[in-house]
């Protein structure tokens, strides 16, 4: 049998399992159009990450992780590709669950290129951070000048339905966007410590237990401003739209997931002119 020195000197488990317990998850995607259609051309997955494809009428990719979630230690590293003309989107099975840490944080790293004229949406479920929780996530976007994206993303403090108290617990986002070589978009979240009394705090979150932000970017984007505030009618969240630099952003506040998830349902179908992804309806 074979043995671990960590484990050898007093036949106690140690305060951080070693590396090769981790989780490592990778999925790498290349998509192009093709006459029925866009398509998926090149495709790796590894460590409990797979890429499904429903039957759909866009070119529909759905990211599943076997595993169930992600705890203190667990990376994930997915890089898509879209080729020039291309249209397709991405989304997630269910909401991803990030677990207790005994330590270390959880990460995922996320990069995206997208060529000319090509259309994503990437439309992930919700990250819900359990209490004792440790994520870092960076996403970083490099789009042509004709290309389009829809970013949508959404975080939930804690299983709000159990009654949850959120205890210490980190978040830490960061995202950048560049068009045409040009950075046009940057923004980073830290939340380190109590989460429960950061997001009561008014300036911070006000007592809200989910998050979320759309950011689209298109040609048209900019002019597209009243009509995405038209879509948010009859919203229960705290929300808003601005656009600046050819490009839209939303956020989304709640103190009920729930209602949160309704919002950003009800505003994307409508933004879009289109259904969600099924797995969003299951």
């Amino acid at each position: 049998m074979l043995r671990d020195p960590e484990f050898e000197a007093t036949g106690a488990r140690p305060a951080a399992l070693p590396a090769y317990v981790r989780a490592s998850g990778v999925i790498q995607a290349r998509f192009a159009p093709t006459g029925r259609g866009t398509r998926v051309m090149a495709l790796r997955e590894a460590g409990g990450y797979r890429l499904k494809f429903p039957k759909a009428a866009a070119c529909e990719a759905v990211m599943i992780n076997t595993g169930g979630g992600m705890t203190g230690g667990d990376r994930l590293d997915v890089s898509l590709t879209l080729d020039a003309r291309g249209e397709a989107v991405l989304t997630t099975q269910s909401a991803e669950k990030i677990y207790r840490s005994d330590g270390a944080a959880a990460e995922i790293a996320v990069a995206i290129d997208i060529a000319d004229g090509a259309r994503l949406s990437w439309l992930p479920q919700e990250s819900i951070l359990f209490s004792g929780s440790r994520l870092r996530r960076r996403l970083k976007v490099d789009m042509a000048e004709t290309a389009s994206l829809t970013l949508a993303e959404t975080v939930v403090f804690g299983r709000v339905a159990s009654g949850e108290t959120l205890g210490e617990g980190l978040f830490e986002d960061r995202w950048e966007v560049r068009r045409g070589g040009r950075l046009v978009f940057a923004d980073a979240v830290r939340l380190d410590g109590s989460l429960a009394d950061t997001l009561g705090r008014p300036a911070l979150g006000g007592g809200a237990r989910a998050v979320a932000t759309v950011l689209h970017l298109a040609p048209n984007a900019e002019s597209r401003i009243e009509e995405a505030r038209t879509a948010l009618d009859g919203a229960k969240s705290d929300c808003g739209a601005s656009a600046w630099n050819g490009m839209l952003c939303l956020r989304f506040a709640a103190e009920s997931p729930a209602v949160l998830r309704a919002d950003m349902a009800a505003f994307l179908s409508r933004f879009q002119s289109g259904p969600l992804p099924r797995v969003w309806q299951c």
